[in-house]
C-alpha cells in the first residue's frame, strides 16, 4: 500500500534490524522501498539488499557530503546503473550546508560531481534522486544546464526530502521533477514545508523516512526506518484534505511513474 521511496537500509543501525525492519513494513502495509547508495564503496551492499527481497530495488550514486571516497565517472555510474534491480541514479546534489571555513567556490567540486551524476542520468535514461541544502540555486541552474529539454529526453527524477521554498519546488516541478516529503513534515516548526506541500500537487508527490534519519512525529528522535513512512502519509492526507488510502494509492502509482515498470509490486524473493 505505501512505498518508502528513500531509505538508506544499509547503514549499520538499519542493516542489523533488517528481519524486524521487514516484520514492522508489513505490519503498517509499506510493501516497497527504494534503498538509496550514498558511495561507490556501499553499493554492493546496497545492490545485495535489492537482490536479496522483491519489494526492494536501489539506486548508485555518491552523495554530496561525502568527501574522501571513490570519486564516480560517468562510465562508473553507468556500469553499476546497468545491473540488475538498479532503478536510478544518486543520491546526488549539492549541500553548502556545512561550508565552515569554506566558500562556495570552493565547493567546484561537488559541483562537477553533480554533472557527472546528471550526465550518467541522461545516458542512462535512469531517474536522478537529488539532494539540495543551502544551495538550490546552484542545484537548479546545473540542472537547466546538463538536464535537457523537459518532455524532450532529459533528466527526470525527483528532489528527495523537500525542505526548500515554494519558488524552488515550482522550479523543480517545472524542470519536470517530482517532489518527496519525509517524516520532516510531521515536526511542529515545520509550518513553511506543510505550506509547500499544500501547493505541490498530489500527482508529483512522493513520500519516504530518509531512515535512519528524520523519525516523524511521535518517534521524532528515534532511529526512522520505513515502517513510519505511513506517517509520513497521514500528515500529506491531511495538509490535502483526503484520505490517507488516497495518498498512499497516488504516491505509490507516482513511484512506479517515475521509477518504471520493475517497481511493480512482486512477491518476495526471500525473507
Amino acid at each position: 500500500m505505501f512505498v518508502d521511496s528513500h531509505c538508506h537500509l544499509s547503514f549499520p543501525e538499519l542493516q542489523a534490524e533488517l528481519p524486524a525492519i521487514r516484520a514492522a513494513m508489513e505490519r503498517e502495509r509499506v510493501d516497497r522501498a527504494l534503498c538509496i547508495c550514498t558511495t561507490l564503496e556501499e553499493f554492493d551492499t546496497v545492490h545485495a539488499l535489492a537482490l536479496a527481497y522483491d519489494n526492494f530495488w536501489c539506486s548508485v550514486g555518491v552523495h554530496p557530503d561525502n568527501e574522501g571516497v571513490h570519486e564516480p565517472s560517468v562510465a562508473d555510474l553507468l556500469a553499476l546503473a546497468a545491473r540488475p534491480r538498479v532503478v536510478a541514479i544518486g543520491e546526488t546534489g549539492l549541500d553548502y550546508y556545512r561550508l565552515g571555513e569554506r566558500t562556495v567556490a570552493d565547493m567546484a567540486w561537488q559541483r562537477e560531481r553533480f554533472r557527472v551524476h546528471i550526465r550518467a542520468a541522461r545516458e542512462s535514461r535512469l531517474p536522478l534522486i537529488i539532494h539540495t541544502r543551502s544551495a538550490s540555486d546552484d542545484t537548479l541552474a546545473i540542472l537547466r544546464e546538463e538536464g535537457g529539454d523537459t518532455g524532450k529526453g532529459g533528466v527526470t527524477g525527483v528532489f528527495h526530502c523537500f525542505t526548500e521554498t515554494r519558488a524552488v519546488a515550482r522550479q523543480a516541478l517545472e524542470l519536470g521533477f517530482m517532489i518527496s516529503f519525509s517524516g520532516i513534515l510531521t515536526f511542529k516548526n515545520a509550518a513553511e514545508l506543510r505550506e509547500v506541500a499544500r501547493e505541490v500537487p498530489l500527482d508529483q508527490c512522493l513520500i519516504e523516512t530518509d531512515s535512519p534519519y528524520l523519525a516523524p512525529a511521535p518517534h521524532r528522535g528515534k532511529t526512522n526506518n520505513p515502517s513510519y513512512v505511513p506517517l509520513v502519509a497521514a500528515q500529506l492526507a491531511q495538509i490535502k484534505g483526503c484520505s490517507v488510502e488516497t495518498v498512499a494509492e497516488v504516491t505509490s502509482r507516482n513511484f512506479e511513474r517515475l521509477f518504471g515498470p520493475s517497481v511493480h509490486r512482486k512477491s518476495e524473493k526471500s525473507t
